[in-house]
């Protein structure tokens, strides 16, 4: 009986290789469809699990955001963290809340497929019930306005507000009104549990906590982090230095012993982050490859 001697050499991987590149290649009209359809895939994953762009549709965060501008909101920042005052954040308002967008919506085919497209990839306008604004208030803060210099005060302190520009603050000699926010001025109130006190940087034209009260703060859908469009408006949408020393002289009002807020179901996105980062992976990998052979082909 005859034996046999394994060859010399060989490896598995180049033959292999060999055969890869004896099959027939896809053509380019079968392929460029196939790339359209995982980047799409992939926008749509991003979108929902980690990073959305909003449109500002009203002037409620004036001079900050502008109607139009487009930010970038961070949808997984808060499944480790609850929110910081002064951060600006994106939410689904309660009941009370009345909507924003008032401008008229096409009902045509095209105009209906185009939101849809649209809120699949996180590029279309914001929902009635979807909100911006500025946090000033967590659970257990007493907020209310104002002080002798006409400032609003966190837990008794005044808040020197530099994001608020001239003529952009609401009138301090109107009196209070509880259905709509053309008053400065607002009795004290106390942050529940679970949920955040929040405010439009534009007082005069903001429909914010003061007259439709806090909003869960399960309802956040993420942090504004950076304006991204128009490209001359590029810049990133840090807390203010103001919150930033509030928050070191004052910790959080009812810190202690409070349960930090969490999604509904964080696990969720334990699973599907190692998901989007293999497919993004895979996703470079066969355009690198597209490339490699196109150039081959040259």
């Amino acid at each position: 009986m005859r034996s046999v001697e394994p060859m010399q050499g060989y490896r598995p991987s180049e033959r292999r290789r060999r055969s890869m590149l004896r099959r027939k290649e896809m053509p380019l009209w079968q392929e460029l469809p196939l790339l359209l359809v995982v980047a799409f895939c992939l926008a749509v994953l991003i979108r929902t699990f980690l990073v959305q762009a909003f449109y500002i549709p009203s002037g409620s965060m004036e001079k900050t955001l502008l109607v139009k501008d487009r930010v970038l909101v961070n949808k997984v920042v808060y499944d480790l963290r609850d929110p910081v005052r002064g951060e600006i954040v994106v939410f689904r308002g309660t009941d009370n809340w009345a909507p924003e967008v008032t401008e008229p919506v096409s009902n045509s085919f095209a105009a209906k497929l185009g939101r849809t497209v649209g809120d699949l990839v996180g590029v279309s306008r914001p929902g009635e019930r979807d909100f911006i604004k500025r946090v000033i208030g967590l659970p257990g803060d007493k907020v209310a306005c104002c002080d002798d210099k006409g400032r609003i005060t966190v837990n008794g302190v005044g808040i020197d507000e530099s994001y608020i520009a001239d003529g952009y603050n609401s009138d301090l000699s109107q009196p209070p009104n509880p259905s709509q926010c053309t008053s400065r001025r607002f009795a004290e109130v106390t942050i529940p549990d679970g949920e955040m006190f929040v405010m439009g940087d534009h007082r005069a034209v903001s429909q914010d906590a003061r007259c439709q009260g806090p909003v869960p703060i399960k309802n956040v859908i993420g942090r504004a982090f950076v304006i991204v469009w128009p490209s001359s408006r590029f810049t990133s949408l840090s807390v203010p230095d103001v919150w930033k020393t509030y928050a070191a002289d004052h910790p959080t009002a009812a810190a202690e012993g409070r349960v930090p807020v969490r999604r509904d179901n964080p696990a969720t996105d334990a699973l599907v982050l190692p998901f989007l980062l293999s497919a993004g992976v895979s996703a470079r990998s066969g355009l690198l490859f597209v490339t490699r052979r196109r150039r081959l082909r040259s």
